[in-house]
């Protein structure tokens, strides 16, 4: 028999997706726990060193290869997206930075998993017997874009995001494990096609080929995650990107605002994501006169303290550099002659920029 026929009484595929609406998410599905085509070939991506300074993805590389390492008896996975978008982009302007769109207002860790819980909790309630349960949201061994193509959330698209064909690709994601048997979605097609749109677009040619991001080259990657000094033939490209990059996903069509749609938000999670004020556009001259301090005031409960502040200034100075404005000079002055070498070499870099700028 087929796990369609689930092994005990209790919530089934199409109440677990509902009760998965009822506590907020607007997309849900199911996948079988198990390995794929997709999360095999992470040993290859990880062997090709593609995953740079994130050596915790090796470190539990087997468990994000088969998740039925994660918890013994772990039969399928819900996987859960929630759209974020807040609209439409604020127009660049000089002296400023660019946040990525996710990231400006309340931590979609925090958000998403706790919506997870609740649903966890609604699970277990419906349940004839104890169940297991484990909830993940960029914080586990699980490839949750795999899982969430496989559960029919979408598919993956050139740029490795998500994309759902009415919500498009801003879409936070995230998983709940179970030993509940449950009928898995049907995955959506590939709706790529001869696009390509999110390739040629990406300022630091990070896709070594569709499907395949060479992570060391991605900017979001290099803003966030790096924690050494970025390298210097990818400062220019940075442009004014202080945390994170949009580029794919704004090129993509199937984000284009005529075809997508934005649902309704009853349970305010959204207005929780939103963006905070100091966060749009923020102003370099702020950035660089930032205290550790202040920096963690204005980044509490943000997902923007993933940078660190030293990494947060670091690329604040490569923005400053790329802008050109003479203006921030003697801020940038203050770093370059400061005890801290990794930023003191950035702000080097910046000051060449800046008085090459002036001198031209």
């Amino acid at each position: 028999m087929s796990d369609a026929r689930r092994l005990e009484t209790g919530p089934g595929r199409d109440e677990v997706k509902a009760l998965a609406g009822a506590v907020g998410f607007d997309l849900a599905g199911v996948a079988r726990a198990q390995p794929t085509p997709e999360t095999e070939f992470l040993r290859e991506w990880v062997a090709r060193g593609y995953a740079g300074e994130m050596h915790y993805i090796g470190r539990r590389l087997e468990e994000r290869v088969d998740p039925r390492r994660v918890f013994e008896g772990l039969r399928s996975i819900v996987a859960v997206g929630l759209v974020y978008d807040p609209g439409p982009r604020p127009a660049p302007a000089p002296g400023t930075a660019d946040v990525a769109r996710y990231a400006g207002g309340e931590d979609y860790h925090e958000v998403l998993r706790d919506r997870l819980e609740a649903l966890a909790s609604a699970l277990a309630a419906r349940a004839e017997r104890p169940i297991r349960t484990r909830a993940y949201v960029d914080t586990g061994p699980v490839q949750e874009r795999v899982f969430a193509a496989r559960a029919g959330l979408g598919w993956i698209g050139k740029n490795t995001c998500l994309i759902h064909p009415r919500l498009g690709s801003y879409l936070f994601l995230g998983v709940l494990l179970t030993d509940l048997a449950l009928e898995p979605d049907a995955p959506e097609p590939d709706h790529c096609g001869t696009c390509r749109l999110c390739l040629d677009a990406c300022p630091t040619d990070a896709f070594v080929a569709p499907y395949v991001l060479d992570a060391r080259r991605c900017l979001s990657y290099t803003t966030i995650e790096q924690r050494g000094a970025i390298d210097a033939a990818l400062r220019e490209a940075h442009g004014d990107r202080l945390f994170g990059c949009d580029v794919c996903q704004e090129v993509c069509p199937w984000n284009a605002r005529p075809r997508r749609e934005v649902p309704a938000d009853p349970a305010g999670l959204r207005a929780r994501l939103a963006p905070r004020p100091e966060w749009v556009r923020p102003a370099l001259v702020w950035l660089l006169g930032l205290r550790e301090e202040a920096w963690r005031r204005a980044t509490r409960r943000t997902a923007l303290r993933r940078a660190k502040f030293r990494g947060l200034l670091r690329n604040a100075l490569v923005v400053a550099g790329n802008s050109g404005d003479s203006s921030l000079a003697p801020l940038v002055r203050r770093y370059a002659a400061g005890d801290d070498a990794l930023l003191a070499e950035h702000a080097r870099w910046a000051l060449a920029r800046i008085e090459a700028r002036a001198s031209g």
